[in-house]
C-alpha cells in the first residue's frame, strides 16, 4: 500500500485555497490547512473532514518570520515531511473606483504591504518548508499567480486584461520571476515547481465578480500538485496550457 502523500495549502480557509484543499484531499492527500485567522481556520478543517478528507490545521501567518517557524515544526512533528506545497495566500490591498490602483498616487506602504504577503510570504514559506519537501519522493511546489502577472498581456492593447492594478499585478509578475529562479535552483532535482494562474473567480477576493468558480480556480493547482516525474517545472500555466510571461 503506497504511503499517504502529504500536502499544505495555504490561505485554505476560504475560496480557491479551500478548494485547492478539498481537491488534493480527495485524491488521498493529507491536508494541511493553512490560515491566519484560528477560527476560520478551525471551522474549514472541520468542513473539509465532514467531506471526507483527512485535514489537519496549520496556523500560518505567511507575513511572520514565528509563525511561518512554528507552521513547519508543527507539519514536521505530525507528518515528518511534505509531499506538496500550494502557495495559495495572497492580497490585493485597497483599490480605486473600477477595482483601480493608479500608479501616479499609488501609496508605498501598500505596494510593501502586498509585496510582503504576495511574494516575500511565498519565498519565507516555501524556504521554511523546503527541509520537509526535500524527503518527499516527489516533491511539488505551485505558486498561485495570475493573469495579470503576464507582461505579454498586459502590454497588448488587443487583449483585455483588466484594470490597471499596480499594487497588485506587478507582485505576481515580481511572483512569477521568483518561480523562475526556484526552477534553476532545483534544476537537476526531483523537486517541480511552477507558477498557476486560477483565473477570475468568484470569492471574496475579487468581490465575488468573476465568471469562474473556486472548484474551476483551483484546478490548474491541483494538477501541478500533482504532476508526474516527468512533468514540467519553471513554468506558468492556466486551463488552457502555458500562459506567456
Amino acid at each position: 500500500m503506497s504511503e499517504t502523500k502529504i500536502a499544505l495549502v495555504t490561505g485554505a480557509n476560504k475560496g480557491i485555497g479551500y478548494e485547492i484543499a478539498s481537491g488534493l484531499g480527495a485524491l488521498g492527500y493529507r491536508v494541511g490547512v493553512g490560515a491566519r485567522d484560528e477560527g476560520r481556520l478551525e471551522a474549514a478543517v472541520d468542513k473539509l473532514r465532514a467531506a471526507g478528507v483527512d485535514a489537519f490545521g496549520v496556523p500560518l501567518d505567511v507575513t511572520g518570520d514565528r509563525s511561518v517557524t512554528g507552521a513547519a515544526e508543527l507539519v514536521e512533528w505530525r507528518e515528518g515531511r511534505l509531499d506538496a506545497l500550494v502557495n495559495n495566500a495572497g492580497i490585493s490591498g485597497p483599490t480605486g473606483p473600477g477595482w483601480t490602483q493608479d500608479p501616479t498616487t499609488l501609496d508605498l506602504d501598500l505596494v510593501r504591504t502586498v509585496v510582503e504577503t504576495n511574494v516575500l510570504g511565498v519565498i519565507r514559506v516555501t524556504n521554511a518548508m523546503l527541509p520537509l519537501l526535500r524527503r518527499s519522493a516527489a516533491p511539488r511546489i505551485v505558486n498561485v499567480s495570475s493573469a495579470v502577472a503576464s507582461l505579454t498581456r498586459q502590454a497588448d492593447p488587443d487583449i483585455e486584461i483588466g484594470p490597471v492594478m499596480a499594487a497588485y499585478s506587478p507582485t505576481k509578475t515580481f511572483l512569477n520571476a521568483v518561480t523562475v529562479h526556484y526552477a534553476r535552483q532545483f534544476a537537476g532535482t526531483n523537486i517541480l515547481i511552477n507558477a498557476a494562474c486560477p483565473g477570475l473567480v468568484a470569492t471574496d477576493f475579487t468581490g465575488f465578480l468573476g465568471p469562474r468558480t473556486p472548484q474551476q480556480g483551483a484546478a490548474t493547482p491541483i494538477r501541478l500538485a500533482t504532476l508526474p516525474d516527468d512533468g514540467p517545472t519553471g513554468a506558468f500555466f492556466e486551463d488552457a496550457g502555458v500562459v506567456p510571461w
